[in-house]
C-alpha cells in the first residue's frame, strides 16, 4: 500500500536549484538570499518496482523517419505571425513574458479576437482578473465571435478538464504563476507550482494538440520568474519589452523551436489596442533632429529585418575626479572599450569627459554593427560637429581601431535607400557584396580613423 511522505527541500527562485538545507547563495546561479523552504508531497510505493504503463514504442532508424510539414496557422496579426515563423503550430506551448502593464494580456486577447473571428474555438482562462475585467478591455477592441470563450480558475485540476471537455484549437493561461496544482503541497508561484504546472500543460498540448499560450511573470532582472528551467520546457519563448508609459512596444522571440530566433515584432499602444508598426525603421527614426551634433543614423539586424535607429551621445566636460559613463540601450562596457580605442588609435583625449550614449525609441541593441555608430555619435559631440542626416552607418569597431565587416550589408544598405538616405560608411570588407547596390552613395573605411576623417 502506497502512503504519503513529506519531505521538506529548498528550491532557488532563480533558477529552480534543489538542496536539502538552506544556502545563503545559490551554488547554480550564484544568487543570495534565493533559496525557499517548500514541502514535497512524494509516493512511497510499499514494494517492488513500479509497472510500466502504456502501449511499448520501439526505437526508429533515422532512414524511416518521415517528414511531414507543419501546418501553421496565421493569426492575422503580421508582428506577431513573423515572430513566431510564419504563425502557430498544433500542439505547441508558447511562453510570454513581460514587465506589469506592458501589454501582455492585450496581446493574447487580440489574438483570440482574430483566431475566434476564423471561426476557430478559443479558450481564454484567466486567475488574475475576472470576467468583467475581461469583458471591459474587450469592449476597447471592437468585436468577438462567440467561439471565444472565458473561464476564471486557477485550479489545474479542473482546467485540465475543462480543456479536455470543450476541445479547442487554442488555449491562453494568464498567469502560470497564479495556477495551482492539488498535488503539490507548495503555494501558488512557487518553484515547485510553476514547474509542475507548466509540466502537466506540456503534455496536455503535446497529446492533443491543442497550441497553448501561457503568461509569464518577469524578475526586476527581467527575466521570467520561476525556475529557469521553464523557459526549457515550452517551445517558444517571446518577451515583450518597452516603457509602459511610452507607446511603443517590442515583441522579441529569444526561442523558438519551430522557426528562426532574435526576430522581433514592433507595436504601438492605442485606445482600442496593440497596433502593428509595418515600418519600425521610420517609425524609430520619427521625431529626429536635424543638424545637431552627437546624432547618427545606424543599422541593426533583428533576425532578418534591418531596424533604423538613432544613436544619440552627449560628451562634456567633467566636474568630478571620475568621469561619468552612461549607457542605454547598449552596453556600458562596450562603450567604455570604444572610448579607450579612441583614446589610444585615434589620439582623442576623451578620458577627461563625461560620455552618455542613448538609444532613441527604447530599444536595447547588443549587435557588434553599431560600434562605429557609437564611435561617431561620440567625436561628433565631443567637437561640436554635426553630421550629414542623410548619412547612414554601421560596422563592427576592434581593439586596434580597424572596421570589420558585419553580416547582411546589403540588406542595411537596402533598408537606408528605402527611407531616403543618400551616403551610406560601410566597412571595406564589405564591399564585394554591395557591388551591385546603386542610387546611394558608398564610403568604405577599414578604419576609426578613415570615419574620423568624415567629420
Amino acid at each position: 500500500m502506497a502512503k504519503a511522505k513529506k519531505n521538506t527541500v529548498f528550491f532557488c527562485q532563480e533558477c529552480g536549484f534543489e538542496s536539502s538545507k538552506w544556502l545563503g547563495q545559490c551554488p547554480s546561479c550564484k544568487a543570495w538570499n534565493s533559496l525557499v523552504e517548500e514541502q514535497l508531497v512524494s509516493t512511497v510505493a510499499g514494494g517492488g518496482s513500479s509497472p510500466v504503463r502504456g502501449e511499448r514504442k520501439e526505437p526508429s532508424a533515422l532512414s524511416q523517419v518521415s517528414l511531414v510539414k507543419e501546418d501553421r496557422v496565421e493569426i492575422g496579426i503580421g508582428e506577431l505571425d513573423r515572430v513566431l515563423g510564419g504563425g502557430i503550430i498544433p500542439g505547441s506551448l508558447t511562453l510570454v513574458g513581460g514587465d506589469p502593464g506592458i501589454g501582455k494580456s492585450t496581446l493574447l486577447l487580440q489574438v483570440c479576437q482574430k483566431l475566434s473571428g476564423q471561426g476557430r474555438r478559443i479558450l481564454y482562462i484567466s486567475g488574475e482578473e475576472s470576467l468583467k475585467q475581461i469583458k471591459i478591455r474587450a469592449l476597447r477592441m471592437g468585436e468577438f465571435s462567440d467561439e471565444l470563450l472565458l473561464l476564471c480558475e486557477t485550479n489545474l485540476g479542473i482546467i485540465e478538464e475543462t480543456i479536455r471537455r470543450m476541445e479547442p484549437e487554442v488555449v491562453i493561461i494568464d498567469s502560470i504563476q497564479t495556477m495551482y496544482n492539488e498535488n503539490i503541497g507548495a503555494a501558488p508561484g512557487s518553484v515547485s507550482q510553476v514547474r509542475e504546472s507548466t509540466g502537466v500543460l506540456l503534455q496536455l498540448a503535446k497529446g492533443t494538440g491543442i497550441s497553448i499560450f501561457i503568461v509569464g511573470h518577469v524578475t526586476k532582472e527581467g527575466t521570467v520568474a520561476g525556475p529557469r528551467v521553464l523557459e526549457h520546457m515550452v517551445d517558444t519563448v517571446l518577451y515583450f519589452e518597452g516603457d509602459r508609459h511610452a507607446s511603443y512596444r517590442i515583441l522579441r522571440g529569444v526561442k523558438n523551436r519551430f522557426g528562426s530566433t532574435n526576430e522581433i515584432g514592433v507595436f504601438e499602444m492605442r485606445q482600442a489596442g496593440l497596433a502593428e508598426v509595418k515600418n519600425p525603421s521610420e517609425f524609430m527614426l520619427n521625431g529626429k533632429p536635424e543638424g545637431a551634433s552627437g546624432s547618427v543614423v545606424a543599422c541593426s539586424m533583428e533576425g532578418t529585418r534591418p531596424v533604423l535607429i538613432e544613436i544619440q551621445a552627449l560628451v562634456c566636460h567633467s566636474n568630478f575626479g571620475i568621469p561619468r559613463r552612461q549607457a542605454t540601450g547598449t552596453d556600458l562596457n562596450r562603450l567604455n572599450l570604444l572610448m579607450a580605442v579612441l583614446e589610444k588609435r585615434v589620439g582623442l583625449q576623451i578620458s577627461a569627459s563625461d560620455a552618455y550614449v542613448n538609444i532613441a525609441g527604447g530599444m536595447k541593441i547588443q549587435e557588434p554593427a553599431l560600434d562605429l555608430g557609437i564611435i561617431m555619435a561620440l567625436v561628433s559631440s565631443f567637437k561640436n560637429r554635426a553630421l550629414d542626416d542623410k548619412m547612414m552607418v554601421f560596422g563592427e569597431v576592434g581593439l586596434s581601431g580597424e572596421v570589420r565587416a558585419v553580416s547582411m550589408a546589403a540588406q542595411r544598405v537596402q533598408e537606408a535607400r528605402k527611407l531616403g538616405f543618400t551616403t551610406c560608411v560601410v566597412p571595406a570588407a564589405c564591399k564585394e557584396g554591395l557591388k551591385e547596390i546603386k542610387d546611394i552613395r558608398l564610403i568604405f573605411v577599414s578604419s576609426v580613423q578613415d570615419a574620423m576623417e568624415l567629420i
